[in-house]
């Protein structure tokens, strides 16, 4: 309706305008707000970090279930006052 009231020019212009904000809000509804959320492998490391075993593969550590759980009870105690 209103491209006939509109000039060739005008209406190219208004679509491109509202094709662009579509895609500013695409793109930042994309990005989350605030800081990077914690992955439970950040939490690992963070814990090794705690209890001083910084350089350990703790990916190879995690099947031999009684070193794990060992680790776990150390880091653990750690947080208890």
């Amino acid at each position: 309706m209103y491209d006939k009231l509109l000039k060739p020019r005008q209406s190219l212009r208004i679509t491109m305008y509202f094709i662009y904000i579509y895609i500013i809000i695409i793109i930042i509804k994309r990005q989350p707000l605030g800081r990077p959320r914690r992955r439970w492998e950040d939490n690992i490391k963070m814990d090794l970090q705690e209890v001083g075993c910084e350089g350990m593969n703790w990916i190879g550590l995690d099947q031999d279930k009684d070193r794990w759980r060992a680790l776990v009870n150390a880091v653990m105690n750690l947080r208890v006052p």
